[in-house]
């Protein structure tokens, strides 16, 4: 199973929402040129929306959200991980790092309908690196 294997920074934005409240930040840091490897928006609390950013660079994100007056939490650390997709690859991971001593955080994949696939995995932040090294493996190599 070749994968490849990414650490991601990711930050959390609370704001209060208002309907249109993640189309007006993606559309702000798409005018800003700071693109995204994940997103994800859920409720938070009766009126609010926790965002949660993934972006390529971390410094270009932090310089935009402190212009911006963003409040955001971060960075965070996660497992970016993507595949070939094929019946039973999210249990394979989940199995390397549970016999690595591993506890997932939480996840979130998707595929692509084409035959691969996207896996968000997040961890305590002290099982991070060692999350990482599990993974390695596994991971595809790289042409340089």
């Amino acid at each position: 199973m070749a994968l490849n294997v990414s650490s991601v920074e990711y930050f959390y934005l609370r704001v209060r929402d208002s309907g249109g409240t993640a189309y007006e930040v993606l559309e702000k840091l798409a005018v800003e040129d700071v693109n995204i490897l994940a997103f994800s928006a859920v409720p938070f609390g009766p009126d609010h929306v926790e965002l949660t950013i993934f972006p390529d660079s971390g410094d270009a994100f932090t310089k935009l959200a402190k212009q911006l007056g963003w409040a955001a939490t971060g960075p965070q650390h996660a497992l970016l991980v993507q595949g070939d997709d094929r019946l039973g690859a999210l249990a394979d991971i989940l199995r390397m790092l549970a016999q690595a001593g591993v506890e997932v955080y939480a996840s979130s994949g998707v595929t692509d309908g084409n035959g691969r696939f996207g896996y968000v995995i997040y961890f305590q932040e002290s099982d991070h690196e060692k999350a990482a090294r599990a993974l390695h493996a596994a991971q595809a190599p790289r042409n340089l």
